[in-house]
């Protein structure tokens, strides 16, 4: 038996606990996945908490549907796309208005420079907290998530241009940040 096996049948097994309201099925099964799916969270919210909010409801959504859960795929990948799903539903409750960006931005082609091996992942990540909720949304959901544009739009009530200037918004404030970190860090180092 291979361990995926093993996996498979542990998810069975607490689902099918779920699905009776076994309070321990239920605290095991978040407690397997919580951690993974609190590194999802933390990509779309602007802090822990409200990081830790979004992990909450999630599994609030992911408990009261369990028995939506056909087995298709991975149950790991259907509770993820529910915290993505929760983190888009609760950035459009609270964005009011989308930032006017030119959609015609779009045509502009801005490459990404590669500056080297020095920035780490968290780096990366804190850099990427750093944008605004929009554009930490939409970069989150193409480049992390693997949406589409239209998909992106659909989910975000924007148009596909829209996403499109976003992302490339937040790709070019992104390069900024890294090129001013690798300015910091040889001026640091004396390099």
């Amino acid at each position: 038996m291979q361990p995926n096996d093993d996996k498979h049948i542990l998810y069975n097994q607490l689902i099918a606990g779920c699905l009776k309201n076994h309070r321990d099925a239920q605290y095991k099964l978040y407690n397997l996945l919580a951690g993974k799916m609190f590194a999802v969270c933390l990509r779309y919210a602007k802090n822990r908490e409200a990081a830790e909010d979004l992990l909450q409801e999630g599994f609030v959504k992911v408990f009261n549907n369990i028995d939506k859960f056909r087995g298709d795929g991975s149950f790991e990948g259907w509770v993820r796309r529910i915290m993505v799903n929760t983190a888009v539903e609760h950035y459009r409750r609270s964005t009011k208005m989308y930032p006017i960006v030119n959609v015609d931005d779009v045509n502009k082609q801005i490459p990404w420079e590669d500056t080297g091996d020095d920035l780490q992942l968290e780096d990366l990540m804190n850099m990427i907290g750093q944008l605004s909720p929009g554009y930490r949304t939409i970069f989150n959901l193409y480049v992390v998530e693997g949406y589409s544009h239209k998909e992106i739009g659909e989910m975000l009530d924007i148009n596909e241009g829209t996403s499109k200037s976003q992302l490339a918004r937040a790709r070019y404030l992104l390069m900024d940040m890294v090129k001013k970190s690798e300015i910091v860090k040889k001026s640091e180092t004396g390099a």
